[in-house]
């Protein structure tokens, strides 16, 4: 018995110090960002380790001032604005798309979402340029319409996900409602839409997590720096013929990290239950 429990206890030992240091490789890289943030130039060059000589927000209040018209506060301002807006569209409108698929019959259902599900498997890399080109004749370049816009079409990972939420609820449900007299989109929005929680929170922290830390998109269609988002003002800060200020850009980094790290602490369980059930079917 006692050679049971020491092997388990040496077991759960080992066990808890790989975790430990898989762990902490994985966040290596966010530790000496937050690391560098507190230190001088020379030092982030000069020292490796992780503790900096000096606890100084000199760097953070040099980096949100960033120069003598635009401070950082107008870029949380335009990526709050682009993520928040760009979420409830892709939210909402993959919400509807899903329900059409799973409850409402149509001829071809099975061929479009196929089709839909197909779509998940092309980069944006293909569609960038006839979407540049479409955006540029139709005058929505330097503004947010072409990034806030098409998500209101809905994404194919959200709707493939609701899509299986809502296959699992019973379709008895359905037809009470109907008894009752509510129409498909009363069943929508007063039955189904609440009793998808799970993937709508997932969805939407998914959206917010892809909207906030996009870059190529806001690079290609925006080209004023009043309009521009974090990710786009952290590149402004290097600058290859002067010197580059890395202690205010690992500053700004920090501080970009705090939204999405705020999500997940809040919303991780929903994380967890939305992908969990995604492949369940009832």
């Amino acid at each position: 018995m006692l050679n049971r429990k020491t092997k388990y206890l040496l077991g759960q030992t080992i066990f808890h110090i790989v975790v430990i240091l898989l762990g902490f490789l994985m966040l290596y890289p966010i530790l000496w960002m937050i690391s560098n943030s507190f230190k001088t130039n020379a030092e982030i060059f000069g020292s490796s380790s992780l503790i900096p000589e000096s606890l100084s927000l000199e760097h953070y209040i040099r980096g949100w001032r960033f120069n003598n018209t635009i401070t950082f506060t107008t870029f949380f301002k335009n990526s709050f604005y682009y993520t928040i807006l760009s979420t409830f569209g892709a939210v909402i409108a993959s919400s509807l798309v899903a329900y059409g698929f799973a409850r409402v019959p149509f001829r071809g259902r099975s061929f479009w979402y196929a089709c839909m599900f197909l779509t998940m498997m092309i980069p944006y890399q293909v569609v960038m340029v006839p979407q540049f080109i479409i955006f540029h004749k139709i005058g929505w370049i330097n503004s947010f319409k072409p990034l806030i816009i098409p998500q209101f079409a809905g994404l194919p990972f959200f709707i493939f996900l609701m899509v299986q939420f809502i296959r699992q609820i019973p379709y008895e449900l359905d037809d009470s409602a109907k008894i009752d007299g509510c129409n498909r989109f009363m069943i929508y929005s007063r039955i189904l839409f609440p009793l998808i929680k799970p993937a709508v929170i997932t969805s939407t922290i998914f959206s917010f997590y892809w909207r906030w830390d996009d870059f190529l998109g806001p690079l290609l269609f925006l080209n004023k720096p009043r309009l521009f988002t974090v990710s786009l003002a952290l590149r402004m800060f290097s600058d290859p013929q002067t010197s580059t200020d890395w202690s205010a850009i690992f500053a700004m980094g920090t501080l970009s990290l705090l939204p999405v790290l705020i999500i997940f602490l809040v919303f991780q369980k929903y994380i967890v239950q939305g992908l969990a059930t995604t492949g369940l079917k009832g």
